[in-house]
């Protein structure tokens, strides 16, 4: 039997809303760490965003390293397989691969070879050893592959996707042709970043890949004798052709649009070539994401009521303050809306994370999508004050107030008198 764990977008070093993460990503990595001291595992895939950005912080690659180090040392015998996602570098992330290899952490960020010139299959086939000392599968470790990575196929529609598709196809041929070389039956598997033709994808933090255009990809990409693809890049986790490809999602909320999400990671068995039992662990939240109001906006007065409540929180370090959104339904300008928010929250144990405003006039378009927009204006007989009336209109669903024209003909009587 072999058992695997697969996790993915850890996102290390993310800045959210200005705030680190660190404190909720280490204690992330120690529960992790715990998972594989009562699971077992064989081997650990991780499916790409190691972190957050092509330059992280020597905060976030400590916790990398150090999470490496610490698995191993509890561990001798578990294998690490780390591929590149689209958020890392994928040269700076292999950097040190070579030194890794000898603790039996394999770390693929480019998927070229050495002279930049086609894919290096030997290098992306990662054999893993199970209980019986035996290869009991092989793992392409495919990174994320960009335009330059793949392929060119002749007379395709979109080169990307198809050289995508390609890669894949060849990756497989050669897995299968070392999967003969083995004694046991070895189970195919395969490690992607990309996103899956019907993947579900609501968060604001999910990176488009190549923006304007057509980036996913369908599921003939993975043949179907890979027994299992283990995906990364949506941080919603979610399954297609009943389990076999998997998304793991995020461990942890890396948007508030991410709060609902069921955040784990999943223990797979396998035997005999095949996928047999898969389990999701989930990982437990160590910072709450709170909404005021919990569900759509509110005019700022039933705010100001609702953050009363906060002050009961327990007073905590920075580090450990739940972050707070806070969505404001605007029915006119006020540029004290932000000191009047803070003032409330003063003696509170939150971060104050953004402030949404809705105006009364977007909610009216969003609740009735059919309503038309204002016909447009003759601007030969437009003034600044029908200027004004409309867009006030647009934004708060009401006239402008009579100080607020007044305000405006002055300026415009100011400018006559100058000129």
């Amino acid at each position: 039997m072999l058992k695997i764990l697969h996790t993915a977008d850890w996102h290390l070093g993310q800045s959210f809303h200005g705030f680190s993460r660190d404190t909720e990503h280490a204690a992330f990595l120690d529960w992790l760490l715990l998972q594989l001291r009562e699971q077992r595992p064989h081997a650990l895939l991780l499916a790409g965003d190691v972190f957050d950005t092509i330059h992280p912080s020597a905060a976030a690659q400590k916790l990398f390293y150090s999470f490496l180090a610490r698995a191993r040392a509890q561990q001798p015998e578990l294998q690490l397989v780390v591929t590149a996602g689209n958020h890392d570098a994928g040269s700076r992330l292999e950097a040190p691969a070579r030194l890794l290899e000898t603790f039996d952490i394999r770390i693929l960020g480019t998927p070229l070879n050495a002279d930049g010139t086609q894919l290096d299959l030997p290098r992306l086939l990662v054999p893993l050893v199970g209980d019986s000392g035996e290869t009991e599968a092989i793992v392409i470790a495919m990174p994320f592959l960009r335009p330059s990575d793949v392929p060119q196929v002749a007379a395709a529609d979109d080169p990307w996707l198809a050289g995508i598709r390609e890669a894949y196809h060849l990756a497989t041929a050669a897995a299968r042709q070392l999967q003969q070389t083995t004694a046991a039956q070895a189970a195919l598997l395969a490690i992607g970043h990309c996103h899956l033709l019907g993947g579900q994808e609501t968060s604001d933090s999910e990176r488009r890949l190549i923006v304007g255009h057509a980036e996913a990809i369908g599921l003939d990409t993975f043949p179907a004798d890979l027994a299992y693809v283990a995906l990364g890049h949506l941080h919603r986790a979610q399954s297609f052709e009943q389990g076999r490809i998997r998304y793991s999602g995020s461990p942890i909320p890396l948007s508030f649009t991410e709060s609902g999400y069921q955040h784990q990671v999943l223990l797979l068995e396998f035997s005999e070539g095949r996928l047999q039992a898969t389990r999701s662990l989930p990982v437990p939240r160590t910072i709450p994401l709170l909404t005021v109001p919990e569900r759509g906006f509110a005019p700022l007065s039933q705010i100001l009521q609702q953050l009363e409540s906060l002050r009961e929180l327990p007073a905590q370090p920075l580090e450990l303050q739940p972050f707070l959104r806070i969505n404001v339904l605007a029915t006119g300008p006020d540029p004290t809306r932000r000191q009047q928010i803070e003032q409330a929250l003063q003696n509170c144990s939150v971060r104050l994370c953004p402030i949404q405003v809705q105006t009364a006039g977007e909610q009216q378009t969003a609740d009735s999508p059919d309503v038309e927009s204002p016909a447009t204006a003759d601007l030969s007989v437009l003034t600044p004050a029908n200027v004004l009336t409309r867009e006030y209109q647009r934004l708060y669903a009401a006239d402008p107030p009579a100080d607020l024209l007044q305000a405006l003909n002055e300026i415009l009587q100011g400018e006559e008198l100058s000129a």
